[in-house]
């Protein structure tokens, strides 16, 4: 389904199931005595969305042998990659002395859960209502109990969401970390561009910044149709091409350090590495070049 603007979606359809997608990762990642990450949320959120797909990702049923990115092991290591990347990216916020994380278009995130937040920290959550209803249920009928002093707003990243986090208790003079994961992409290059502008505005000096690092004008034409098809391998009907938004846009950290942030890149190579992991071989990770992941602190 093509994007329009306005358009509205649950955990099943359009760009929410694409953060379905990424908490069956998470699931899979989570099981076994080889986990990589640790989750415990992940499989319930899946199972309760309910999509057959996903749901066999979740339990280790997809698997495209020989494949360098579709196997079981290489899915997990790739979620594992990025998921630690954001996990470790608030841990140390916090242990410099950060209490108050905001995670935009937070989807299916369980952070707010699973990790271990220091006394007092507020952890802001921003996501349309229907997802943000459909998250919390489930987690508090499995049981589960957020670790930070959550608090949700349930608002379109399109609409006044500055203002609502405000109304939610936000205090702008305090320094917060921010994470962006897996949005960018989802943006028209102008509104990447208002929401750095909305982030700026709110962040006091000493504020961070995750999102993933990407310069989209060095891909090319195809590079959403050839995700899209590499997807249907594992049974997802997503058409990711319809749902980026393409076209030339200025490249996160080049935006940021124009606007005073202090910007620093990790290739994904060099994050799998760091993971002890080695870097698939795949020409269709290749056509993303040096993309991985971006941090970035408000200077002034």
């Amino acid at each position: 389904m093509t994007r329009t603007d306005g358009d509205t979606w649950d955990l099943a359809s359009s760009v929410g199931a694409t953060a379905t997608s990424v908490a069956a990762s998470r699931a899979l990642a989570s099981k076994g005595p080889d986990a990589l990450i640790d989750d415990p949320y992940a499989d319930a959120l899946v199972k309760a969305v309910g999509l057959e797909a996903f749901v066999k990702v979740a339990e280790g049923q997809v698997h495209v042998p020989g494949d360098p990115i579709l196997d079981r092991r290489r899915m997990s290591e790739q979620i594992a990659v990025r998921t630690r990347f954001f996990d470790d990216f608030f841990t140390d916020a916090c242990a410099a002395g950060v209490r108050q994380a905001v995670i935009l278009a937070s989807g299916l995130d369980t952070r707010a859960y699973r990790l271990e937040w220091p006394s007092g920290t507020v952890v802001f959550e921003i996501d349309q209502p229907q997802v943000i209803e459909f998250k919390t249920r489930v987690l508090a009928d499995a049981g589960a109990t957020p670790a930070a002093d959550r608090r949700t707003v349930a608002v379109d990243l399109r609409d006044d969401w500055a203002q609502a986090l405000r109304d939610s208790g936000f205090d702008p003079q305090a320094p917060t970390a921010w994470i962006a994961e897996g949005l960018l992409v989802y943006l028209p290059p102008d509104a990447q561009d208002r929401l750095f502008d909305h982030i700026t505005a709110l962040s006091a000096p000493g504020s961070r910044l995750a999102t993933e690092h990407m310069d989209t004008t060095a891909l090319p034409e195809n590079w959403a149709a050839e995700l899209t098809e590499r997807a249907k391998r594992v049974g997802s009907d997503i058409d990711l091409a319809a749902l980026f938004y393409t076209g030339e846009r200025t490249p996160a950290g080049v935006y940021l350090a124009d606007h005073g942030w202090q910007v620093s890149t990790v290739s994904s190579t060099e994050a799998y590495s760091a993971n002890g992991f080695a870097f698939p071989e795949d020409d269709l990770l290749r056509v993303f070049g040096d993309s991985g992941y971006l941090s970035a602190t408000l200077t002034t």
